[in-house]
Formats: structure tokens, C-alpha cells, sequence
């Protein structure tokens, strides 16, 4: 703080989160950190010990001082704790969000700087050519567009609120511009940030929901048919899953009519250039079929857009699932009321992607974890309620293949012209580039020779997100919670949900309603036509609406009194709508199980219950798996190690703790037993797994082939997959487990070496925040740690763990009011020189928490007095 004065390739880059706020951090500091053509290495000048940083005054402990922000209007204050946490006072909503947007930028200006970048299409100009391929994926996809778009209908109380958000970050801006103390980051690379606009933090939303929307399954499955064939593609990949799973909103379910809405609703079309044409042209003239014609050339088209992905950085698409959220009530809670957990499992670096704050002025009051660039709490509580987040499945991505002739495309029965939109973008040690986009009906033109492949993305609708936000800092019951969420349009999330509100029909005056509402557009297209493949362009498969709001996944105090969500399908197999397929990645419903299977069995549940489940590395597919392992090796004729092995896998209670050696043995099995079973089909099939580390290869974490393979082992182990392309593979699963564990123990006695009981998991697992710089000495780890993705305490990323618990939190809410504990791996601070840079990260290893500060309250530590 500056004081005044997956286990592939692209999985194993990922290091933002859901949030994603250090992502455009991440790729300045890298090259600040390794040098680009003119920049020069600058990493060890990046150090705390012997760089820059050290003579920066951002590096100093906070004291407390009375501070001049000219736009504020009566006097704030923000005190801090003694580990940095922020509480900010205000006379009213203005200078509340004011101050904070002077408070992040005191702390995060260089990582919102990059995230607008990011969203704009201007980290060339920093980054040079390397980051071009960036810029032009975000312009043409339009977070930009739809930003202005959504600036043009913002009004009321978001307008406000964003507009003096802005004027906040302005005011820190222009003194460290007077003062020329400028965050390192921008005096190395000799750029400096231009004012905050409300688009800024428009486009950070934008980027936000891009991040946790938007994705690539139908571009998958395109490759996958020409490789595997529909037949095999459809009975592996499958729209309902193959496994069973625990659906929070367990019906019975309404079948309603769907919400109209406009076909070009997700053009991003810039606002005055294109209206809308659903009204004026007959949908009969659309053509009825729901296939592309050319199978091979929409594939090539899908290869040639994953191609473009793959040179993005990481995290710009959604690729991983992994957040927790549960909520008890009633008879299941010790001394009544409600308890809430939540904790988003996103990538973990250095800084934090989150930023801790309380907020408070008449009529507004809010504590929890908010996103440097964007006004309000995101995941947080109030005095009444708390609610947290996880990604909730809904194909919002869809992909239509376009008939295109020079500037024109065929809709409707009639040629039609295209929108197009210019940007001219600068480029660091090269030429300025000058780019085109062509925009359908459908939405942008995303691949630029072949066949054109146009993207209907959801989070291209203009959405009030930021007035919803707001709405649920200030609710004080559902109906206000779920009247909030009815401007929400993406990314589609599960808004777990508490309160300390009495509870309909139960005596004794008994609080704490618990409830899951999963907000935002569920497209859906007419019968017959395939979403989960690109479509024709033509009109027969334009988006025919959306799942109204009393329709989509919900549920409100369920007899269970258990709520639990995390990244699950939502849905029963009869839910009458379409959200996806088993190819969305979305997870396979282990952590959900587990947590109702936990939570629902207990009783007196207290906040230590939650937090214990948070830091659990119980991995339940494991105890289903390890039983039928165990069963076909009974006869076996095993070797001494092998026989050795199976004894720690009889004893093994399915932790994946760090010193465990039957979790080091399971995983290795497991990857071995997916490679065994589908390697031959995607080596007969020619699957070209390098155009897609996550949806085309075969590995742990590959949500279908792991519930394939689940649901054989448990119920059809004479599967026709097992005996593989040539019909000469295994007889059944048995032979193939079999097989796959004679695999793992040789692979581990040839990579570890030794006896078996010495092949701890935290040999061969890790967990590492990295710094954004890329210098080793500004990271954590890596560190030998326990969990796997399908654990609670969930790590992904690879053998190396980069993804977790970025925020854990536990609400207990009663009669006598609401309160919260919390903590995140890292600090407040993005400088590596300040105390509060990493400070958190000790709690956070062993599960500890600190209280969330009050709304309101006064820290133990300094306090800034604020006054315009």
C-alpha cells in the first residue's frame, strides 16, 4: 500500500481466477520480469530485497493520516486491522464507493490499469507483439462494445455509485502523479495509467464473466465427431451425464414459456449501428435444419478459433469449475439460525485476486471480499443476510458456422450486410495494427479464413450486473435478494443465500432461511437443433429465448436443511430446459456429494463444522473407485511391491494428505486407468489432442471421460470401451484396472524409487501462489500440500497446484445479528515490500480465519481520516 507523500497444456498455465483481477497484472509484470524486445529483464529489479520496490513508499507501513481527496463531500474515514483489512465510513453513498475506489487504487492501481488493458485490447501496446493475439481476441469478442453498450443504460443508484467509483480512483491517480510516486510497475516500463472512466470498470465486469462464461465445448465437439464419429462423441461426451450426481433444485420443476428475447440480444454491435431485426422478419423464412452442412470445414473452423485460444493468455476463457458453497439451517445447526461457507476455488497468486473491505453510510452496509476495479462486495454478508458464489452450469457460448459472401451473410432468406467495427491498435516496437470486425446478427466473426465461425455469447448481453451487485450489498431478505438478481444476465452463477430472518411456519420464533438461486441468461434454441456443436447461421437455430427467471435452478429452505453447491449439474436428468452438456466444464458432482453427504448426516453443525469441511481432502471418488480396484486384484498374482501397495490401499481412509502413499498410488492408478480404457480410441481416431489440452486430451480432470469411467466401473464394467477400437482390449473393467495399476506402480518405482511407503503424495504434489512477476523470490512455494480436484479443499492446476481456495468464509447468522470469519492466500497489498503483501498466507496453510470486520467497526491498527 502506497501511503500519502489443468493438468495439460493450458491447464498448467493457469494462475487467475474466476475474478481474475491479476490477470492483466500478470502479463505486464511477466515481461517486465523476463524482458521483451525493448524492455529489458527487469525481474530482479522487481525484488523486495534488492529492487526497485525497496525505495518505492508504497513498500512502508500504513500510518495513520488525515488525507486530502478533492471529490469527496463530507469526511470518510478507512481504518485498518493490524493484517490490513479495510473499513471504510461515509457520510453517504457517494463517498462511500469514492473512497473506495481511492482505497484500491491505493492497493491494486497497477493490476486494475492491466485489467481494463485486457479488456480493452491495449496490452500490445505495453507488451508489444507478444501480446497482440490478446488484443485482437478481445476486441473482436466485444467486452469493450458491450461495456459502452451497458454504460448507455446505466442509471439510478449504479450510475452513481460507478461514477463516483471513478472520480475515487481519479483522485488517487492525479496525487501520485503530482507526487511522481508511481507504483514501480509503471516507472519500469515508462507508461502510466490514463483516468478511470466508468467503462474501466464496466470492462472488468465484462472480463470477469468472460473468464466464467465463456467457453469452448461446441468447438470440441466438432473435432470430436470428425475423430471419434457422433456415435462414440455423444456416448462419451453426453448431454445428461453418465454418472449420478446431487442436484440442489431437485424439482418438481415448471415448464414455462421461455423469456423472449431479441436474436441479435448478443451481437455486441456498437450501440446506434445495428437495431434489432427479430420483429421485422418472419421466422418461417429460416431454414429448419439444426446441423452445419460441412462437418469437415466447421471442424477446421473450430481447430482454427482453438488455435487462436491457445495463444491467449491464461485464464481469458472458462476451463476449470472448481468453487464450494453450502448453507444449514434449522434442526442441523447447534443453537438454531443459519450458517453460510463459501469458497471459490480459483487460481492463487501473488498478489491476491480479491480485496478485502467493509463498507458503511446510512442505508448501505457490506462486508466481505470485493474485485479492485468494481464497487461493492461480491461475496460478503450484511446485517441481515450473507451470500457467496460459485459457477453454476449453463452453455452460454454459442456458435453459429455463417454463410458469408464479401461484407454480407445469409439470414432469413435474404443476404444481409454486416456491422463492422474498426480499432486501431497500438503496438509496442512494431507497427500499429489496424483491425476489422465483422458482426452478425449472431455476433462476432471470430475466424478469418474457411469457413466463418460467428460467437453468441451471453456475457455480450447488456446486463444491469452492477446495479444487481449493489442490490444484494443492501437486501435484507430473499425477495429483495432475488429482486436484485433480476438484472443479472452473465456469467451465470449459483448466489448461495442466508439470512437471519424468522422462518415461515416454525415455532419458537426460529431464524435463518437458506436458499440457491442461480441468476442469468440460459439461452435456448428450437428443437432439433444441436447447441453443443456450432450451428448454421442461417436462422433456424437463432436463440428462440431464454429460461424465465421462476424456472431457472433454485431452491429456498429444502426439508434437507441443507443447501450445497459446487459447480454440480443443478439440475435433475427431467428439468424440461437445456443448460449444457457433460462437456461444459462443469464438475462431475464429487464435492457436491460429499458435502451433502457430510453435512446432511450431521447434526449441531457450528461455524468450526463448515470450516472443517472447507479443509477437507477427502477425495469421494476415490472411496467409490478403490473398493472395485481392490476386488479385481483379490486373485491376482502380484508382486512384492504390488502386495505392499494394496495394503496401504485396504487401510486408506481416501485423504489426500500430503504424507499419505495410497494417494500418490490412487491418482497415478487413476490417470493410468483413463489412459488404458480411451488412448486407443483417440490414437485410432486421430484425435488431435494438442488443439485443446482440456477438452481434447484424456487425463484426471476431464469431467466426461471421468464420470464415464466412474459410472462402468460401478454399474458397467462389461462396457464395449473396454475391449477398444480393435475389440481385442480388456474383457472388462477389472481387466482394465487391472492393467492400469501394474502401470502406476511401475511408473512410480521407476520415478520415485524406494519402498513404497515411501511414496508420500507431497513427493509428487504441490501447492505455489506465484508472483505475477515471474520472479521465484516474490512467490510462495512451491510446498508439498495434500488435496487433488476432486477434494474440498480442491487443488488443480496440475501436480504443481496453482488453483484453490482463493477466499474461504464462514457467515453464522441468528437472532442477535450476522457475522463472518474469513481469509485469502496473499494481502492486501500488490507490493511486494509491504508487510500486508503475503502476510495472510500462514492462516490460510493451516485453516485458520479472521474475523471479517463489522460494517461500520473500527480496526486495531491505523486509520486515515479523509476530507475533500
Amino acid at each position: 500500500m502506497r501511503t500519502p507523500g489443468k493438468w495439460g497444456r493450458r491447464r498448467a498455465r493457469r494462475v487467475l481466477s474466476a475474478v481474475g483481477a491479476v490477470v492483466a497484472s500478470a502479463l505486464l509484470l511477466g515481461v517486465l520480469g523476463f524482458g521483451y524486445g525493448t524492455i529489458p529483464a527487469l525481474g530482479p529489479a522487481l525484488d523486495p530485497g534488492r529492487g526497485a520496490w525497496t525505495s518505492a513508499s508504497d513498500g512502508t507501513p500504513v500510518t495513520s493520516n488525515p488525507l486530502r481527496v478533492p471529490g469527496l463531500i463530507k469526511p470518510a474515514t478507512i481504518s485498518f486491522t493490524k493484517e490490513g483489512m479495510a473499513s471504510i465510513s461515509a457520510g453517504d453513498d457517494h463517498d462511500l464507493f469514492l473512497a473506495l475506489g481511492y482505497l484500491h487504487a491505493k492497493n491494486r492501481l497497477s493490476e486494475m490499469d492491466l485489467e481494463r488493458r485486457l479488456g480493452e485490447g491495449q496490452l500490445a501496446q505495453l507488451g508489444g507483439p507478444s501480446d497482440l493475439a490478446s488484443d485482437e481476441f478481445e476486441l473482436r469478442l466485444g467486452l469493450l462494445r458491450t461495456a459502452q453498450n451497458e454504460w448507455a443504460r446505466t442509471t439510478g443508484a449504479a450510475r452513481q455509485a460507478v461514477l463516483a467509483y471513478s472520480q475515487g480512483v481519479n483522485d488517487d491517480i492525479a496525487q501520485v502523479r503530482a507526487d511522481g510516486d508511481w507504483p514501480a510497475v509503471f516507472t519500469l516500463a515508462g507508461a502510466y495509467p490514463k483516468p478511470w472512466t466508468p467503462v474501466d470498470s464496466l470492462v472488468i465486469q465484462g472480463v470477469l464473466a468472460q473468464e466464467l462464461d465463456y467457453t469452448t465445448a461446441p468447438l470440441d465437439y466438432a473435432i470430436l465427431e470428425r475423430s471419434l464419429g457422433p456415435a462414440n462423441t455423444m456416448a462419451w461426451f453426453p448431454v445428461v451425464p453418465a454418472n449420478a450426481w446431487t442436484p440442489y433444485d431437485t424439482g418438481p420443476y415448471l415448464k414455462a414459456p421461455l423469456t423472449p428475447v431479441p436474436a441479435d440480444v448478443a451481437s455486441s454491435a456498437p450501440a446506434g449501428q445495428v437495431t434489432s431485426v427479430t420483429a421485422a422478419i418472419s421466422p418461417a423464412k429460416a431454414e429448419a435444419t439444426g446441423r452445419s452442412g460441412d462437418s469437415a470445414a466447421v471442424a477446421a473452423a473450430a481447430g482454427q478459433l482453438l488455435d487462436q485460444l491457445s495463444q491467449l493468455p491464461a485464464n481469458q476463457i472458462h476451463e476449470y469449475p472448481d468453487s464450494n458453497s453450502w448453507a444449514v439451517n434449522g434442526a442441523a445447526v447447534n443453537g438454531g439460525g443459519a450458517i453460510l461457507g463459501g469458497d471459490p476455488h480459483l487460481p492463487q497468486t501473488l498478489p491476491s485476486v480479491w480485496y478485502e473491505v467493509a463498507l458503511s453510510a446510512p442505508g448501505y452496509q457490506a462486508a466481505g471480499v470485493s474485485v479492485p476495479g468494481v464497487p461493492g462486495v461480491l461475496l460478503g454478508h450484511n446485517a441481515h443476510i450473507a451470500w457467496s458464489l460459485t459457477d453454476t452450469q449453463d452453455q452460454a457460448t454459442l456458435y453459429y458456422a455463417e454463410q458469408v459472401r464479401g461484407d454480407e451473410y445469409y439470414w432469413r432468406g435474404a443476404w444481409r450486410t454486416m456491422t463492422v467495427a474498426r480499432y486501431t491498435i497500438p503496438v509496442r516496437g512494431g507497427a500499429t495494427v489496424h483491425l476489422a470486425v465483422d458482426i452478425t446478427v449472431h455476433g462476432p466473426i471470430m475466424t478469418q479464413a474457411g469457413q466463418r465461425m460467428a460467437v453468441d455469447w451471453m456475457g455480450n448481453v447488456p446486463s444491469d450486473d452492477l446495479g444487481a451487485l449493489l442490490g444484494i450489498n443492501q437486501a435484507s431478505d430473499w425477495a429483495q435478494f432475488r429482486a436484485a438478481l433480476a438484472g443479472w444476465r452473465a456469467p451465470t452463477q449459483n448466489f448461495t443465500y442466508a439470512d437471519n430472518d424468522p422462518v415461515t411456519g416454525q415455532p419458537n420464533g426460529q431464524t435463518g432461511n437458506i436458499g440457491v438461486y442461480a441468476a442469468g441468461y440460459y439461452p435456448q434454441v428450437p428443437g432439433g437443433c444441436q447447441p453443443w456443436l456450432p450451428m448454421p447461421g442461417t436462422g433456424g437455430c437463432d436463440i428462440s429465448g431464454v429460461i424465465p427467471e421462476n424456472a431457472i435452478p433454485q431452491v429456498y429452505d429444502p426439508p434437507s436443511h441443507v443447501v450445497a453447491t459446487a459447480n454440480q449439474r443443478p439440475v435433475a436428468a427431467d428439468y424440461p430446459y437445456y443448460v449444457g452438456t457433460s462437456d461444459d466444464f462443469y464438475d462431475p458432482g464429487y464435492r457436491a456429494a460429499y458435502a451433502y453427504q457430510t453435512l446432511g448426516s450431521a447434526r449441531q453443525l457450528s461455524a468450526a463444522s463448515i470450516a472443517s469441511l472447507q479443509s477437507s481432502l477427502t477425495d469421494p471418488l476415490a472411496a467409490q473407485i478403490v473398493p472395485k480396484l481392490l476386488a479385481a486384484l483379490g486373485s491376482a498374482n502380484l508382486t512384492s511391491s504390488e502386495r505392499s501397495v494394496v495394503s496401504s490401499l485396504s487401510s486408506w481412509n481416501y485423504s489426500m494428505g500430503a504424507d499419505s502413499t495410497a494417494a500418490t498410488v490412487w491418482w497415478t492408478f487413476w490417470k493410468d486407468y483413463l489412459s488404458e480404457v480411451f488412448e486407443p480410441w483417440w490414437k485410432a481416431g486421430h484425435v488431435p489432442s494438442g488443439q485443446d489440452s482440456d477438452g481434447l486430451t484424456v487425463g484426471p480432470g476431464v469431467a466426461p471421460l471421468d464420470e464415464d469411467l466412474q459410472a462402468w466401473t460401478l454399474a458397467s464394467p462389461d462396457n464395449p470401451a473396454f475391449r477398444g477400437p480393435s475389440g481385442h482390449g480388456f474383457a472388462d473393467a477389472s481387466a482394465a484396472m487391472a492393467a492400469a495399476f501394474g502401470q502406476a506402480v511401475s511408473h512410480l518405482s521407476s520415478s520415485l524409487g524406494g519402498a513404497p511407503s515411501t511414496w508420500a503424495w507431497g513427493r509428487v504434489h504441490a501447492r505455489e501462489f506465484p508472483s505475477v512477476t515471474g520472479d521465484n523470490g516474490l512467490g510462495y512455494g512451491p510446498r508439498p500440500a495434500g488435496g487433488d480436484p476432486f477434494t474440498e479443499d480442491a487443488a488443480d492446476g496440475g501436480m504443481t497446484a496453482t488453483t484453490g481456495p482463493s477466499w474461504r468464509m464462514v457467515a453464522t447468522l441468528g437472532a442477535a445479528g450476522v457475522s463472518a470469519e474469513g481469509v485469502y492466500p496473499g494481502g492486501q497489498s500488490e507490493n511486494p515490500a509491504s508487510p500486508w503483501y503475503a502476510n495472510l498466507i500462514p492462516l490460510w496453510w493451516d485453516g485458520q480465519y479472521l474475523p471479517v470486520p463489522a460494517p461500520g467497526s473500527a480496526g486495531d491498527g491505523a486509520e486515515w481520516t479523509l476530507h475533500g
